[in-house]
């Protein structure tokens, strides 16, 4: 089975069970929602521990989370530097031109002629929007944005994605 991470949990937060996460998810209503189910994988354990969330809010840049059944700091103290993950079967179906960050890593980057460009190794998100880390076989990365005038085609089983070389944006 497949696991994706959804967060790290960095610290504790006060004495009633409640740990700080820093999130890697683009759905943290959904991932932390009050019911939902998120497996905590510790370095130190190869089964993870199957948490339901008892309560979410959000605290500075943290996502605070506490766990049906953890009601005390010192039942979660041994949860830090944990990563809370999901299931491939816990992923939800997303809209037309969306897609999971681990559906475009990895995937080769074309021209419109068909020249390879590179492969996707990292994507950056600027808020406005995310940027494709693109790595050649030789050579120095190519940052690619993902907006439309760029990006004309995506085809996830075929690992293939296609994009107009605008002036400037290989160099």
């Amino acid at each position: 089975m497949e696991w994706y991470n959804v967060g790290k949990i960095v610290n504790t937060h006060g004495i009633r069970g409640e740990v700080r996460v820093i999130s890697s998810t683009d759905f943290p209503e959904e991932r932390y929602a009050v019911g939902n189910k998120l497996s905590l994988f510790k370095a130190d354990s190869k089964t993870p521990i199957v948490l339901t969330v008892a309560s979410h809010r959000q605290h500075k840049n943290f996502d605070l989370l506490t766990f049906e059944g953890f009601l005390t700091i010192e039942m979660v103290q041994g949860f830090r530097d944990g990563i809370l993950k999901v299931s491939e079967n816990q992923l939800s179906d997303l809209e037309g031109d969306e897609y999971y960050f681990h559906e475009i890593m990895g995937c080769t980057v074309h021209d419109q002629d068909g020249q390879v460009i590179g492969v996707v190794t990292d994507i950056l998100q600027t808020g406005a929007n995310d940027v494709w880390t693109v790595t050649p076989e030789k050579g120095k990365a190519h940052y690619i944005p993902y907006i439309e005038d760029v990006v004309k085609e995506i085809d996830i089983d075929e690992k293939k994605i296609i994009i107009d070389v605008l002036d400037g944006l290989l160099s």
